[in-house]
């Protein structure tokens, strides 16, 4: 399943709000390792390396696409490399002083599993910083799996999308992280997004949570589907004087190892 960097960063402003709200609660003042897992095209990547000058900056992604369009800001801050990896199989090294995981971990299956070894291999003062998408309940995500599960559908897209056990909501994050030795901060955040143009919540999710669907059909078939959920959409969010309201739900947590 590949990745369209320019799709992603087409919201770019409403999209990275998230992220800087995120690693402002980062408080590190003079880390050495910092890690970004799944980085995208890493644009945000590079406000880090900004961020701590002397720190060494590593974004990671399994997007092929995704890194070629990050390489750019590896030519402009020293401090800044990216690397092909997978979330899954990534453990932080000794040096590691904070990780910040923004809009990825929905993607790996068994994060919540994963989240309590990381935060076992963290040196004592180090940080882990994430968000993920709250929305799986949204109009957006529901209208997408009922049209996926229905007759028309099913044979060729059962299975394609998670909902039930994607992401666990701020209190189990703060769980983990308080059992994990840490100090922890959770919360959520609804940001009412003003999208223009017409139906843009479908050019939005186009960039995201569209893709495994897209990536399961053949072109005819997907411009079929697209067709239908298009005006599922419009109806769910229909344009008003000012453009189309977009809520857009997010959970953080930030943890730091007790030293």
């Amino acid at each position: 399943m590949k990745w369209d960097p320019v799709k992603y960063v087409q919201f770019g402003d409403y999209r990275d709000r998230p992220y800087f709200d995120l690693t402002s609660r980062i408080h590190a003042d003079d880390p050495q390792l910092v890690v970004d897992l799944g980085c995208g095209p890493g644009n945000l990547t590079a406000t880090l390396a900004e961020r701590w000058p002397g720190a060494r900056v590593v974004g990671l992604d399994s997007s092929e696409e995704m890194l070629a369009k990050a390489e750019a800001y590896a030519d402009k801050f020293a401090n800044l490399s990216f690397g092909l990896a997978d979330i899954a199989a990534w453990m932080p090294s000794e040096q590691t002083d904070v990780v910040v995981t923004n809009a990825a971990l929905q993607w790996v299956p068994g994060h919540r599993e994963l989240l309590p070894r990381w935060l076992a291999a963290l040196r004592p003062g180090a940080w882990f910083a994430l968000q993920v998408p709250g929305n799986f309940n949204s109009p957006s995500h529901t209208l997408m799996r009922g049209l996926a599960e229905s007759g028309a559908w099913a044979g060729r897209l059962s299975g394609v999308l998670r909902h039930d056990d994607v992401v666990g909501d701020a209190a189990e994050y703060l769980d983990i992280m308080l059992d994990a030795g840490c100090d922890a901060d959770a919360w959520e955040t609804t940001y009412l997004q003003l999208l223009p143009g017409k139906n843009p919540v479908l050019e939005w999710v186009r960039g995201t949570g569209l893709r495994p669907v897209l990536a399961a059909l053949s072109a005819g078939e997907a411009g079929e589907f697209e067709s239908e959920y298009s005006a599922r959409l419009a109806e769910a969010y229909p344009s008003g004087a000012h453009g189309t309201v977009f809520p857009f739900r997010r959970i953080f947590a930030v943890a730091r190892k007790r030293e």
